[in-house]
């Protein structure tokens, strides 16, 4: 910046407002510079392009004379600053201070601490539909910005120097639902068809598999009660259908009627 005022202004004036020009690939941009006295500044304040900055505003720290350079990003506003869910409906106003009390601009930042009323930024143009209520925006150095209400028409006011917009809330676009292609609707079907096959075959499965476990726990019961049978008394064994069943083969102890004894 100290370079574009060298450039422009050899030797400014305290009190004057130059605009500055800038290089062609920045058209569509602003610039103005104005050096006061700090004395004068505090006393009665600026009003130059689009920013009133009235009386009692104190540079900090205090020197001499300062610098105030004025930009007006203009169609580049866009480009430099974006404000998430917000779309800018105006320029971007900023203005900075430097010491200027050797120079028409040295490298030392100003900051401004205001005692009375507040610093105005105008926004004479703005582009917003019916309906849309602009608020102001203010950013910060680092990429941060703070949203406020405005306090006037097409206005904003501020304590301090920096980059300034006015915006409104961005529309939300809904995102479109899918519509399912032929080719799509066609896999689906083929894996809803699979995926009923393979549940059948694994219920038969899981039925082959019961049925074994059954037959599997029959067979060790016979076998148990085979086993017993051979530790006490000897039994015939038959066949039915494809079981193994024990038989009695003989009657040990013999029926008799017992005599009943009669007087003669």
């Amino acid at each position: 910046m100290e370079f574009l005022i060298k450039s422009c202004v050899r030797y400014p004036h305290t009190g004057k407002l130059y605009n500055l020009s800038l290089p062609a690939n920045f058209s569509g941009m602003e610039a103005s510079f104005l050096r006061i006295r700090s004395a004068k500044f505090w006393l009665g304040g600026v009003n130059f392009s689009s920013v009133y900055i009235p009386p009692l505003v104190v540079p900090m720290p205090y020197v001499k004379r300062i610098a105030i350079v004025y930009e007006n990003l203009g169609n580049w506003s866009s480009v430099y600053y974006q404000v998430s869910n917000y779309r800018l409906v105006a320029p971007v106003i900023g203005f900075l201070a430097y010491d200027s009390s050797s120079s028409a601009a040295g490298t030392q930042k100003i900051n401004f601490l205001t005692q009375g009323d507040s610093i105005v930024i105008q926004f004479p143009h703005i582009d917003v539909q019916e309906g849309e209520i602009p608020k102001c925006v203010e950013f910060g150095p680092d990429g941060s910005f703070w949203i406020k209400n405005m306090t006037g028409a097409n206005e904003c006011h501020t304590h301090g120097e920096g980059h300034f917009s006015l915006v409104v809330p961005s529309p939300i676009t809904p995102t479109p639902t899918p519509t399912p292609t032929p080719r799509a609707t066609r896999k689906n079907s083929e894996k809803w068809r699979k995926g009923l096959i393979a549940g059948i075959f694994g219920l038969i499965l899981l039925g082959l598999v019961m049925i074994g476990m059954y037959k599997l726990v029959r067979r060790r019961q016979l076998r148990a009660m085979e086993k017993q049978s051979e530790k006490g008394v000897g039994f015939d064994t038959f066949w039915v259908g494809s079981s193994k069943m024990p038989s009695a083969a003989m009657t040990r102890t013999q029926p008799y009627l017992e005599q009943a004894e009669y007087a003669p």
